[in-house]
């Protein structure tokens, strides 16, 4: 008996486009960019390859969690414990395994390892998983049961798995896609709430945070998100007051300590599952955008995590080549926004849609092994025979480790994907896809803030005709390498004797965090490095390039002349007296405010959503002496996939992200002193993420945006 994860209803089927990533606003402060370097063997006036590839080892995305590399396990998986499961996945790095499995979660009774309405599998009870998530060298994220159980039934779960198990399980999601209990029109998770509101739900995580933390305190407790720009994200029911994710964050940010999202882009085929990847920055960062709005100082501590992840493509490429590639880029990209652990949905699955993708046989299975079953006349080969998401996730295990530091990279190429990480031992290891079905591509390799050594670098390769992930020694150089088609390839370098972080007397700095910003800028503040150090050092990330913004001998440092509205992301190094860096710290993404003296106050609110669209209206006052007889705003949009489509009560226009409004036939006198308003909507689209404009300019003034 197969079951599959269904899509969810109500989720847009329409194909999703990439979105750019937003350049920082020009600083007026004085660049001071870090030397750049090339290995010895690299020459970059004979530069012969098509791609140009640059890593900057000073610019830090965050360090590599030990549960960074997940998987679901299913109860209905009769295969999920056989043993050589539990070696594959030590084989890739998977370092944690969500249980019981999906939509299940909000059927399953641990206690009697029972699901009514569902099929449970032999020898899938809980004490089972547990051993295979011991012999895999994992942690387990457990899902309580929301849909048909108590906050004591949680509470139990905790007691048998920590107290009398001593299995020191930490993380517990409430439900899984508990927004898909039909309370926004489509339902497909089990809910016996009479009230299916999101203001119930935060309500019950409040009770289950209480019952379960008065058995261990240590457990860390989870809230399911609607991940931005997807449906239903901005969907306001009838009866509620906000969308899911505010009326739950409003409620319980304090109270919980990771969020779980889930993304699957719902697209065509592969290769646009591939490039929609591209919108999970932008998606991310509101997810942090939102945790920092409700949870305040409390954000820090807060995780993300996206427990789900799969193509889901119309197409069904979902064991082929195209989806290994998909599950590489969009894990990895998670995790270097800021997500601490990422969960494939799912291990094993079963047969469905059969096609050809690049002429092999691709057999419509969402899971990352074979479960032997069969779709008509065509079976999968033999039980737990890795499908081509293992090799993805196997790649990401050879890239990096828990404790090393990702760092940006980036490519010229649109073909060309890069990631990359720092190693605790100052090795540098380099991901590198080649998305293209047909076109192999030389890729010349570019290095900031780190220097290679002689040694010829390892390589690890998964491309057509090899046996899975496999040794290719010979094939790369540190300046240089050729990706074959629909390729990963994992480069790692041992830098030259006496440089780099691992040569440093000063270990990295601790988590940047703003105290202050007005007038006179912004203050940082991080815990001190361990070591000899001279001085911080506070840098911004251009892409893969950094610029100087401050220094200090101290733990802070106050930065001056940011633009009004204009986010940033920062890491702090240390410098011995050597003059050497240190590792970055993890980076800190901050958005300066607004003038609060200004003459003028801006009000954007979203009043309505439906994933893809939504509806806006923004008020404009004149707070100063003197009146305004006709007036213009405007503003950019934080993400290219953002626009207007109509409007009313003003003119609004735009011109790629910047948007431009001049006051309706009945709004254009603002008196002085906020005597009165001018109000007026519009209706936009947001292909990915929707963040609000965080900055407006009125005749001219940066105006007060009130939030």
């Amino acid at each position: 008996m197969l079951f599959h994860r269904r899509p969810a209803g109500g989720r847009s089927a329409l194909p999703r486009h990439p979105l750019a990533v937003t350049a920082s606003a020009a600083l007026a402060v004085v660049a001071a960019a870090l030397p750049f370097s090339t290995p010895a063997s690299a020459d970059p006036a004979a530069a012969a390859g098509d791609t140009t590839v640059t890593v900057n080892a000073n610019a830090g995305l965050g360090t590599v969690d030990s549960a960074a590399l997940g998987a679901n396990a299913a109860i209905w998986d009769a295969h999920m414990n056989d043993p050589e499961v539990a070696s594959l996945y030590r084989a890739a790095g998977i370092g944690s395994l969500r249980y019981p499995g999906g939509s299940y979660a909000d059927i399953y009774h641990w206690v009697d390892h029972t699901a009514p309405g569902g099929y449970v599998a032999p020898g899938t009870g809980f004490d089972a998983f547990m051993g295979t998530v011991r012999d895999s060298g994992a942690q387990p994220i457990l899902i309580a049961n929301y849909g048909s159980g108590t906050p004591q039934e949680a509470a139990d779960w905790v007691r048998y798995a920590n107290i009398t198990k001593k299995y020191d399980a930490k993380y517990w999601e409430i439900g899984n896609e508990i927004y898909g209990n039909g309370v926004y029109g489509s339902g497909w998770e089990h809910d016996d709430h009479t009230d299916k509101s999101p203001g119930q739900y935060a309500r019950e995580v409040k009770a289950y945070a209480t019952a379960m933390k008065a058995v261990d305190p240590t457990v860390k407790i989870g809230a399911v998100l609607t991940m931005p720009g997807n449906w239903p994200d901005g969907v306001v029911a009838e009866g509620d007051s906000g969308d899911w994710n505010h009326t739950v964050l409003a409620a319980v940010a304090h109270d919980v300590d990771f969020v779980s999202v889930h993304w699957y882009p719902n697209t065509d085929n592969g290769d646009q599952s591939l490039a929609a990847v591209r919108q999970l920055p932008g998606e991310l960062r509101e997810v942090r955008s939102l945790l920092n709005r409700y949870a305040g100082d409390d954000s820090a501590r807060i995780g993300i995590a996206m427990t789900e992840v799969n193509s889901n493509s119309a197409g069904g490429a979902f064991t082929s080549r195209p989806n290994g590639l998909f599950t590489a880029e969009a894990m990895m990209t998670a995790l270097e926004n800021g997500v601490f652990a990422v969960n494939w949905w799912d291990t094993h699955n079963g047969a469905g849609n059969i096609s050809t993708v690049g002429g092999e046989t691709d057999y419509g299975d969402m899971g990352m092994l074979s479960n032997g079953s069969c779709s008509g006349s065509v079976c999968e080969p033999a039980v737990n025979t890795p499908f081509a998401p293992y090799y993805g996730i196997k790649a990401l295990g050879a890239l990096s480790a828990p404790g090393d530091s990702m760092v940006a990279s980036g490519s010229s190429g649109s073909e060309v994907s890069s990631h990359a990480v720092l190693r605790a031992n100052g090795d540098l290891a380099v991901l590198l896809l080649n998305k293209s079905s047909s076109a192999a591509h030389t890729v010349d390799l570019r290095y900031q803030g780190f220097t290679a050594g002689s040694a010829a670098p390892e390589v690890r390769r998964w491309a057509p005709g090899d046996d899975g992930l496999v040794d290719a020694p010979g094939t790369a150089t540190a300046g240089s390498v050729t990706l074959a088609p629909y390729s990963l390839t994992v480069l790692t370098m041992h830098p030259k004797t006496g440089t780099g972080s691992s040569a440093a007397t000063a270990g990295a700095p601790g988590a940047p965090r703003t105290t202050s910003s007005g007038a006179d800028g912004v203050t940082l503040n991080w815990p001190a490095a361990t070591g000899a150090v001279d001085r911080y050092e506070v840098y911004e990330q251009l892409g893969t390039n950094i610029q100087l913004l401050g220094s200090s001998t101290g733990t802070s440092v106050t930065i001056p002349n940011l633009p009004a509205g204009s986010r940033h992301t920062v890491n702090v190094l240390a410098r011995d007296k050597a003059g050497r860096l240190s590792r970055p710290s993890v980076p800190l993404t901050f958005t300066t405010g607004t003038p609060q003296n200004s003459t003028c106050t801006v009000s954007y609110q979203v009043t309505a959503g439906w994933g893809n669209g939504f509806v806006s209206n923004v008020v404009v006052s004149n707070v100063g002496p003197a009146a305004i007889d006709g007036w213009t705003l405007t503003f950019d949009w934080p993400s290219a996939g953002q626009s207007v489509s109509s409007s009313w009560n003003a003119n609004v226009t735009a011109n790629g992200r910047h948007v431009h409004v001049t006051n309706g036939e009945n709004n254009a006198r603002l008196a002085p002193n906020g005597g009165n308003s001018a109000s007026f909507g519009f209706v936009g689209g947001n292909d990915g993420a929707n963040p609000s404009p965080t900055a407006f300019t009125l005749n001219g003034t940066v105006c007060r945006t009130i939030s």
